[in-house]
Protein backbone atom coordinates (compact mmCIF):
# COMPACT_ATOMS: atom_id res chain seq x y z
CA UNK A 1 0.00 0.00 0.00
CA UNK A 2 1.84 3.03 -1.10
CA UNK A 3 1.10 6.43 -2.07
CA UNK A 4 2.77 9.77 -3.13
CA UNK A 5 1.51 12.67 -1.73
CA UNK A 6 0.84 15.92 -4.03
CA UNK A 7 1.72 18.49 -1.71
CA UNK A 8 1.28 22.30 -2.54
CA UNK A 9 2.42 24.96 -0.40
CA UNK A 10 0.40 25.86 2.28
CA UNK A 11 -0.55 22.25 2.91
CA UNK A 12 3.17 21.01 2.93
CA UNK A 13 3.22 22.76 6.59
CA UNK A 14 0.31 20.06 7.85
CA UNK A 15 1.01 17.39 9.70
CA UNK A 16 -1.15 14.59 8.51
CA UNK A 17 -2.70 13.03 11.76
CA UNK A 18 -2.44 9.59 10.84
CA UNK A 19 1.46 10.08 10.36
CA UNK A 20 2.45 11.78 13.10
CA UNK A 21 2.61 11.06 17.16
CA UNK A 22 -0.83 12.06 18.69
CA UNK A 23 0.64 15.17 20.27
CA UNK A 24 2.30 16.53 17.43
CA UNK A 25 1.58 20.33 17.09
CA UNK A 26 3.49 23.08 14.22
CA UNK A 27 3.42 26.50 15.98
CA UNK A 28 5.78 27.74 12.85
CA UNK A 29 8.63 24.94 13.67
CA UNK A 30 7.01 21.65 15.33
CA UNK A 31 6.55 20.10 18.73
CA UNK A 32 6.20 17.12 20.40
CA UNK A 33 3.82 16.76 23.55
CA UNK A 34 4.79 19.98 23.70
CA UNK A 35 8.48 19.94 23.36
CA UNK A 36 10.68 21.59 20.29
CA UNK A 37 12.16 19.44 18.32
CA UNK A 38 14.56 22.12 16.82
CA UNK A 39 15.52 22.27 20.91
CA UNK A 40 15.71 18.54 21.07
CA UNK A 41 18.23 18.96 17.96
CA UNK A 42 20.19 21.58 19.41
CA UNK A 43 20.69 19.74 22.55
CA UNK A 44 21.53 16.26 21.48
CA UNK A 45 22.85 16.53 17.86
CA UNK A 46 21.26 14.68 14.89
CA UNK A 47 20.08 12.49 13.68
CA UNK A 48 17.92 11.92 16.68
CA UNK A 49 15.41 9.98 17.27
CA UNK A 50 12.69 11.40 19.23
CA UNK A 51 10.54 8.60 21.04
CA UNK A 52 6.54 9.77 22.16
CA UNK A 53 5.91 7.84 25.22
CA UNK A 54 2.35 9.00 25.39
CA UNK A 55 1.50 8.13 22.10
CA UNK A 56 3.25 4.72 22.41
CA UNK A 57 1.45 4.02 25.75
CA UNK A 58 -1.83 5.32 24.03
CA UNK A 59 -1.04 2.79 21.23
CA UNK A 60 -0.70 -0.22 23.93
CA UNK A 61 -3.82 0.97 25.63
CA UNK A 62 -5.82 0.68 21.97
CA UNK A 63 -4.99 -2.82 21.21
CA UNK A 64 -5.13 -4.16 24.86
CA UNK A 65 -8.83 -2.71 24.35
CA UNK A 66 -9.69 -4.08 20.94
CA UNK A 67 -8.41 -7.70 21.74
CA UNK A 68 -9.99 -7.79 25.33
CA UNK A 69 -7.46 -6.86 27.94
CA UNK A 70 -3.43 -6.95 27.72
CA UNK A 71 -3.31 -9.99 28.57
CA UNK A 72 -3.99 -10.79 24.76
CA UNK A 73 -1.85 -8.80 23.53
CA UNK A 74 2.26 -9.47 23.20
CA UNK A 75 4.41 -6.09 22.08
CA UNK A 76 7.01 -7.63 19.94
CA UNK A 77 10.14 -5.87 20.70
CA UNK A 78 11.81 -6.88 17.16
CA UNK A 79 10.33 -3.63 16.29
CA UNK A 80 11.88 -1.20 18.99
CA UNK A 81 13.76 -2.04 21.84
CA UNK A 82 15.46 -0.25 24.69
CA UNK A 83 15.30 -0.75 28.44
CA UNK A 84 12.52 1.95 28.91
CA UNK A 85 10.42 1.08 25.75
CA UNK A 86 10.20 -2.43 28.32
CA UNK A 87 9.27 -1.04 31.37
CA UNK A 88 6.31 1.15 29.43
CA UNK A 89 5.45 -2.12 27.96
CA UNK A 90 5.52 -3.91 31.79
CA UNK A 91 3.66 -0.83 33.01
CA UNK A 92 0.69 -1.09 30.54
CA UNK A 93 0.06 -4.69 31.26
CA UNK A 94 1.26 -5.96 27.91
CA UNK A 95 3.36 -9.30 27.33
CA UNK A 96 6.50 -9.10 25.63
CA UNK A 97 7.76 -11.00 22.40
CA UNK A 98 11.05 -11.65 21.83
CA UNK A 99 13.44 -13.00 18.88
CA UNK A 100 16.70 -13.66 20.14
CA UNK A 101 18.77 -14.38 23.23
CA UNK A 102 20.32 -10.89 23.09
CA UNK A 103 16.16 -9.47 23.28
CA UNK A 104 15.19 -11.62 26.31
CA UNK A 105 18.81 -10.39 27.96
CA UNK A 106 17.47 -6.79 27.74
CA UNK A 107 13.79 -7.48 28.85
CA UNK A 108 15.25 -9.51 32.00
CA UNK A 109 17.93 -6.69 32.85
CA UNK A 110 15.07 -4.13 32.03
CA UNK A 111 12.85 -5.86 34.68
CA UNK A 112 9.83 -7.65 32.45
CA UNK A 113 8.52 -10.06 34.63
CA UNK A 114 9.82 -13.66 32.59
CA UNK A 115 6.23 -15.21 32.65
CA UNK A 116 5.03 -12.69 30.35
CA UNK A 117 7.68 -13.23 27.51
CA UNK A 118 7.35 -15.65 24.94
CA UNK A 119 10.34 -16.58 23.00
CA UNK A 120 10.28 -16.82 18.95
CA UNK A 121 13.36 -17.52 17.00
CA UNK A 122 14.38 -19.94 13.94
CA UNK A 123 17.50 -20.89 15.21
CA UNK A 124 17.68 -20.53 18.97
CA UNK A 125 20.71 -22.00 19.95
CA UNK A 126 21.37 -24.19 23.46
CA UNK A 127 22.40 -21.10 25.67
CA UNK A 128 19.16 -19.32 24.40
CA UNK A 129 17.27 -22.42 25.48
CA UNK A 130 18.68 -22.80 28.57
CA UNK A 131 18.08 -19.17 29.85
CA UNK A 132 14.52 -19.13 28.65
CA UNK A 133 13.96 -22.33 30.84
CA UNK A 134 16.15 -20.93 33.68
CA UNK A 135 14.56 -17.64 33.41
CA UNK A 136 10.63 -18.95 33.67
CA UNK A 137 10.33 -17.56 30.14
CA UNK A 138 6.25 -17.88 30.03
CA UNK A 139 6.32 -20.04 26.97
CA UNK A 140 8.59 -21.02 24.03
CA UNK A 141 7.16 -20.62 20.45
CA UNK A 142 9.12 -24.44 18.46
CA UNK A 143 10.10 -23.83 15.07
CA UNK A 144 11.61 -26.87 13.94
CA UNK A 145 11.83 -30.80 15.36
CA UNK A 146 15.27 -30.23 15.76
CA UNK A 147 14.24 -27.91 18.35
CA UNK A 148 11.75 -29.69 19.91
CA UNK A 149 14.17 -32.44 20.79
CA UNK A 150 16.86 -29.65 22.46
CA UNK A 151 14.49 -27.68 24.52
CA UNK A 152 13.14 -31.31 25.81
CA UNK A 153 16.96 -32.31 26.80
CA UNK A 154 18.09 -29.15 28.62
CA UNK A 155 14.32 -29.03 30.59
CA UNK A 156 14.93 -32.55 31.68
CA UNK A 157 18.72 -31.75 32.61
CA UNK A 158 17.06 -28.25 34.38
CA UNK A 159 14.33 -30.74 36.42
CA UNK A 160 11.87 -27.75 34.81
CA UNK A 161 8.96 -28.48 32.50
CA UNK A 162 8.37 -25.89 29.63
CA UNK A 163 5.31 -24.34 28.20
CA UNK A 164 5.24 -24.26 24.59
CA UNK A 165 3.80 -23.32 21.16
CA UNK A 166 4.26 -24.54 17.85
CA UNK A 167 4.25 -22.17 14.38
CA UNK A 168 2.37 -23.35 12.27
CA UNK A 169 2.86 -22.38 8.23
CA UNK A 170 -0.67 -21.81 7.57
CA UNK A 171 -0.20 -21.49 3.75
CA UNK A 172 -1.09 -17.65 3.66
CA UNK A 173 -0.04 -14.70 0.95
CA UNK A 174 -0.56 -11.73 3.31
CA UNK A 175 0.15 -9.92 -0.05
CA UNK A 176 2.98 -7.60 1.10
CA UNK A 177 6.58 -7.73 0.43
CA UNK A 178 8.15 -10.89 -0.21
CA UNK A 179 10.59 -10.14 2.53
CA UNK A 180 8.02 -9.46 5.48
CA UNK A 181 5.84 -12.25 4.20
CA UNK A 182 6.52 -15.13 6.83
CA UNK A 183 3.31 -18.03 6.35
CA UNK A 184 3.73 -19.51 2.83
CA UNK A 185 5.65 -22.29 2.56
CA UNK A 186 8.82 -21.78 0.91
CA UNK A 187 10.35 -19.68 4.00
CA UNK A 188 12.34 -20.12 6.81
CA UNK A 189 9.81 -20.07 10.13
CA UNK A 190 7.83 -22.82 11.38
CA UNK A 191 6.08 -26.61 10.31
CA UNK A 192 4.07 -26.86 7.40
CA UNK A 193 0.67 -27.42 7.93
CA UNK A 194 -0.38 -28.85 4.44
CA UNK A 195 2.87 -31.33 4.48
CA UNK A 196 1.60 -32.39 8.04
CA UNK A 197 4.64 -31.67 9.75
CA UNK A 198 3.08 -29.00 12.40
CA UNK A 199 1.00 -31.88 13.10
CA UNK A 200 3.93 -34.15 13.16
CA UNK A 201 5.53 -31.67 15.73
CA UNK A 202 2.73 -31.57 18.08
CA UNK A 203 2.06 -35.08 18.32
CA UNK A 204 6.01 -34.98 19.15
CA UNK A 205 6.21 -32.77 21.64
CA UNK A 206 3.17 -34.47 23.70
CA UNK A 207 5.22 -37.53 23.97
CA UNK A 208 7.90 -35.63 25.29
CA UNK A 209 8.10 -35.63 29.30
CA UNK A 210 9.73 -31.81 29.87
CA UNK A 211 7.22 -30.22 27.09
CA UNK A 212 3.83 -29.32 27.69
CA UNK A 213 2.09 -28.05 24.21
CA UNK A 214 -0.68 -24.76 25.30
CA UNK A 215 -1.36 -24.03 21.79
CA UNK A 216 -0.55 -22.70 18.58
CA UNK A 217 1.31 -19.92 16.60
CA UNK A 218 1.13 -18.43 13.57
CA UNK A 219 2.13 -15.07 11.87
CA UNK A 220 0.68 -14.48 8.32
CA UNK A 221 3.30 -10.94 7.69
CA UNK A 222 3.21 -7.20 8.06
CA UNK A 223 1.69 -4.15 7.10
CA UNK A 224 -1.64 -6.02 6.70
CA UNK A 225 -4.86 -3.70 7.07
CA UNK A 226 -8.03 -6.18 7.30
CA UNK A 227 -8.57 -9.06 9.12
CA UNK A 228 -8.93 -11.71 6.30
CA UNK A 229 -5.21 -13.34 6.04
CA UNK A 230 -5.85 -12.99 9.66
CA UNK A 231 -8.96 -15.34 9.58
CA UNK A 232 -8.01 -17.96 7.04
CA UNK A 233 -4.78 -18.12 8.83
CA UNK A 234 -7.30 -19.10 12.06
CA UNK A 235 -9.47 -20.97 9.90
CA UNK A 236 -6.70 -23.37 8.86
CA UNK A 237 -4.90 -23.39 11.59
CA UNK A 238 -7.84 -24.24 14.52
CA UNK A 239 -8.81 -27.37 12.27
CA UNK A 240 -5.03 -28.64 13.05
CA UNK A 241 -5.98 -27.34 16.59
CA UNK A 242 -9.47 -29.42 16.81
CA UNK A 243 -7.33 -32.62 15.59
CA UNK A 244 -4.55 -32.18 18.27
CA UNK A 245 -7.80 -32.30 20.85
CA UNK A 246 -8.94 -35.50 19.33
CA UNK A 247 -5.63 -37.32 18.23
CA UNK A 248 -3.02 -35.91 21.40
CA UNK A 249 -3.29 -36.27 24.78
CA UNK A 250 -3.56 -32.79 25.94
CA UNK A 251 -5.04 -30.91 28.82
CA UNK A 252 -7.55 -27.90 29.12
CA UNK A 253 -4.13 -25.83 29.21
CA UNK A 254 -3.97 -26.27 25.40
CA UNK A 255 -5.99 -23.30 24.41
CA UNK A 256 -4.19 -20.28 22.64
CA UNK A 257 -4.53 -19.28 19.12
CA UNK A 258 -1.55 -17.22 18.60
CA UNK A 259 -2.44 -14.70 15.39
CA UNK A 260 1.04 -12.66 15.58
CA UNK A 261 1.02 -9.06 14.18
CA UNK A 262 1.87 -7.46 11.30
CA UNK A 263 -0.88 -4.91 11.80
CA UNK A 264 -0.74 -1.48 9.57
CA UNK A 265 -0.28 1.62 10.13
CA UNK A 266 0.00 4.72 7.59
CA UNK A 267 3.74 6.20 6.31
CA UNK A 268 2.63 8.90 4.53
CA UNK A 269 -0.10 11.49 3.78
CA UNK A 270 -3.18 9.68 2.32
CA UNK A 271 -2.82 6.45 4.01
CA UNK A 272 -5.28 5.34 6.47
CA UNK A 273 -4.10 3.17 9.20
CA UNK A 274 -5.54 -0.37 10.60
CA UNK A 275 -8.69 0.51 12.15
CA UNK A 276 -7.19 -1.40 15.47
CA UNK A 277 -11.08 -1.77 17.07
CA UNK A 278 -13.31 -2.41 13.58
CA UNK A 279 -10.24 -5.22 12.63
CA UNK A 280 -10.33 -6.48 15.83
CA UNK A 281 -13.96 -6.94 16.25
CA UNK A 282 -14.14 -8.53 13.16
CA UNK A 283 -11.67 -11.04 13.64
CA UNK A 284 -12.52 -11.98 16.86
CA UNK A 285 -16.25 -12.63 15.80
CA UNK A 286 -14.82 -14.78 11.99
CA UNK A 287 -12.87 -16.89 15.18
CA UNK A 288 -15.25 -17.71 17.24
CA UNK A 289 -17.85 -18.96 14.22
CA UNK A 290 -15.18 -20.85 12.92
CA UNK A 291 -14.59 -22.08 16.40
CA UNK A 292 -18.81 -22.95 17.13
CA UNK A 293 -18.43 -24.89 13.03
CA UNK A 294 -15.48 -27.26 14.99
CA UNK A 295 -17.41 -27.92 17.86
CA UNK A 296 -14.68 -25.86 20.02
CA UNK A 297 -14.23 -23.81 22.47
CA UNK A 298 -13.47 -20.40 22.02
CA UNK A 299 -9.36 -20.36 21.97
CA UNK A 300 -7.65 -17.51 23.99
CA UNK A 301 -6.59 -15.42 21.30
CA UNK A 302 -3.05 -13.83 21.48
CA UNK A 303 -1.72 -11.26 18.92
CA UNK A 304 1.76 -9.68 18.76
CA UNK A 305 1.79 -6.17 17.67
CA UNK A 306 5.10 -4.13 17.66
CA UNK A 307 5.12 -1.74 14.39
CA UNK A 308 1.70 -0.74 15.12
CA UNK A 309 2.35 0.52 18.06
CA UNK A 310 6.36 1.90 18.07
CA UNK A 311 5.75 3.01 14.43
CA UNK A 312 3.75 6.42 14.48
CA UNK A 313 5.62 7.24 18.23
CA UNK A 314 8.77 8.54 16.61
CA UNK A 315 10.29 10.89 14.69
CA UNK A 316 13.73 10.80 13.37
CA UNK A 317 14.95 14.86 13.30
CA UNK A 318 17.99 15.84 10.32
CA UNK A 319 20.07 18.44 9.75
CA UNK A 320 20.18 19.47 5.84
CA UNK A 321 23.73 19.56 5.02
CA UNK A 322 24.19 19.75 1.24
CA UNK A 323 21.60 21.16 -1.42
CA UNK A 324 22.10 20.70 -5.18
CA UNK A 325 20.37 20.33 -8.30
CA UNK A 326 20.96 17.55 -10.68
CA UNK A 327 19.88 17.34 -14.34
CA UNK A 328 17.58 14.64 -15.51
CA UNK A 329 16.03 13.23 -18.65
CA UNK A 330 15.01 15.86 -21.01
CA UNK A 331 16.94 18.92 -19.05
CA UNK A 332 14.62 19.06 -15.92
CA UNK A 333 16.54 19.54 -12.83
CA UNK A 334 15.68 17.45 -9.35
CA UNK A 335 16.73 19.00 -6.45
CA UNK A 336 19.14 16.71 -4.18
CA UNK A 337 18.67 17.42 -0.45
CA UNK A 338 21.50 16.18 1.48
CA UNK A 339 20.77 15.15 5.64
CA UNK A 340 23.15 14.17 8.31
CA UNK A 341 22.12 10.56 8.33
CA UNK A 342 20.93 8.01 6.18
CA UNK A 343 20.74 4.07 5.43
CA UNK A 344 22.48 3.79 8.83
CA UNK A 345 19.87 4.94 10.54
CA UNK A 346 17.13 3.65 8.47
CA UNK A 347 17.41 1.12 5.71
CA UNK A 348 13.88 0.59 4.83
CA UNK A 349 13.47 2.81 2.00
CA UNK A 350 16.42 0.94 0.22
CA UNK A 351 15.45 -2.68 1.51
CA UNK A 352 11.60 -2.43 1.06
CA UNK A 353 11.68 0.43 -1.20
CA UNK A 354 9.37 2.02 2.24
CA UNK A 355 7.92 5.58 2.13
CA UNK A 356 8.25 7.95 4.82
CA UNK A 357 6.27 11.46 5.32
CA UNK A 358 8.94 14.21 5.83
CA UNK A 359 8.50 17.75 6.94
CA UNK A 360 10.40 20.87 8.15
CA UNK A 361 10.21 21.30 11.28
CA UNK A 362 12.72 24.63 12.68
CA UNK A 363 10.09 26.52 10.37
CA UNK A 364 7.26 27.39 8.42
CA UNK A 365 7.19 27.81 5.06
CA UNK A 366 4.92 29.06 1.85
CA UNK A 367 7.64 28.48 -1.21
CA UNK A 368 6.68 26.50 -4.28
CA UNK A 369 7.18 23.16 -4.06
CA UNK A 370 10.00 21.59 -6.79
CA UNK A 371 11.02 17.92 -7.39
CA UNK A 372 13.13 16.57 -4.45
CA UNK A 373 14.89 13.86 -3.62
CA UNK A 374 16.35 13.35 0.53
CA UNK A 375 19.56 11.56 0.50
CA UNK A 376 21.95 10.44 3.35
CA UNK A 377 25.55 10.81 3.78
CA UNK A 378 26.61 7.50 3.27
CA UNK A 379 28.76 6.47 0.19
CA UNK A 380 26.18 4.40 -1.59
CA UNK A 381 23.99 5.94 -4.30
CA UNK A 382 20.91 3.91 -2.41
CA UNK A 383 21.55 5.50 0.27
CA UNK A 384 17.87 7.54 -0.09
CA UNK A 385 15.39 8.32 2.34
CA UNK A 386 13.07 10.00 0.14
CA UNK A 387 12.90 9.14 -3.52
CA UNK A 388 10.38 11.75 -5.33
CA UNK A 389 8.52 14.21 -4.02
CA UNK A 390 7.93 17.53 -4.09
CA UNK A 391 9.27 20.11 -1.28
CA UNK A 392 9.88 23.29 -1.08
CA UNK A 393 12.67 24.88 -3.04
CA UNK A 394 13.71 27.26 0.15
CA UNK A 395 14.85 24.62 2.36
CA UNK A 396 18.62 25.01 2.65
CA UNK A 397 21.21 23.65 4.77
CA UNK A 398 21.25 23.79 8.39
CA UNK A 399 17.29 23.55 8.19
CA UNK A 400 15.91 20.70 10.49
CA UNK A 401 13.56 17.85 8.70
CA UNK A 402 11.88 14.82 10.28
CA UNK A 403 10.74 12.09 9.19
CA UNK A 404 7.30 10.93 10.67
CA UNK A 405 6.56 6.93 12.14
CA UNK A 406 10.24 5.53 12.50
CA UNK A 407 9.33 3.89 15.44
CA UNK A 408 9.60 0.41 13.83
CA UNK A 409 12.82 -1.02 12.66
CA UNK A 410 14.80 2.01 12.06
CA UNK A 411 16.95 1.88 15.21
CA UNK A 412 16.38 -1.96 15.43
CA UNK A 413 18.05 -2.89 11.91
CA UNK A 414 21.04 0.55 12.63
CA UNK A 415 24.18 0.14 11.19
CA UNK A 416 27.42 2.02 11.38
CA UNK A 417 27.84 1.89 7.65
CA UNK A 418 31.01 4.42 6.85
CA UNK A 419 31.71 4.85 10.98
CA UNK A 420 28.84 6.76 10.86
CA UNK A 421 27.12 6.40 14.72
CA UNK A 422 24.03 5.01 15.35
CA UNK A 423 22.09 8.02 16.46
CA UNK A 424 20.74 9.57 20.10
CA UNK A 425 17.19 8.28 21.25
CA UNK A 426 15.00 11.06 23.25
CA UNK A 427 11.60 10.23 24.38
CA UNK A 428 8.70 13.13 25.39
CA UNK A 429 5.59 13.15 27.10
CA UNK A 430 6.65 12.66 30.42
CA UNK A 431 5.36 14.69 33.32
CA UNK A 432 7.94 17.34 33.50
CA UNK A 433 7.48 18.21 29.67
CA UNK A 434 11.02 17.86 28.99
CA UNK A 435 13.01 15.62 26.42
CA UNK A 436 14.73 12.63 28.46
CA UNK A 437 17.80 10.57 27.24
CA UNK A 438 16.96 6.95 26.52
CA UNK A 439 20.14 5.67 24.31
CA UNK A 440 23.03 7.99 24.14
CA UNK A 441 24.90 8.53 20.37
CA UNK A 442 27.03 5.80 19.60
CA UNK A 443 30.87 7.44 19.83
CA UNK A 444 33.79 6.22 17.73
CA UNK A 445 34.66 5.35 21.14
CA UNK A 446 32.54 2.73 21.53
CA UNK A 447 34.11 1.43 18.58
CA UNK A 448 37.50 1.67 19.62
CA UNK A 449 36.72 -0.44 22.74
CA UNK A 450 35.40 -3.47 20.83
CA UNK A 451 39.06 -3.72 18.52
CA UNK A 452 41.48 -5.72 20.56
Amino acid sequence: MTHTPDFNAPTFNKLPAAVWPRTAMRDGGVSIAGVSLPSIAKEYGTPVMVVDEIDFRSRCRDMARAFGGPEHVHYASKAFMTSRIVQWVNEEGLSLDIASHGELLVALHAGFPAERIAAHGNNKDAAFLRDCVSKGVGFVILDSHQEIEDLNTIAAELGQTQDVLIRVKPGIDAHTHEFISTAHEDQKFGFSLASGSALKAARRVVELPNLRLIGLHCHVGSQVFDAEGFSLAAERILKLYRTIIEECEVGEEFNILNLGGGYGIAYVEGEQPLDVEAVSTDLLQRVNTYAERLHLTMPFIKVEPGRAIAGPSTVTVYTVGTVKDVTIDGGKTRRYISVDGGMGDNIRPALYGAEYDIRLVNRSTDAPLIPTRVVGSHCESGDILINDRNLPEDIRPGDIVALAATGAYCYSMSSRYNMMMRPAIVSVGAADDKAHLMVRRETLEDFFNLEA
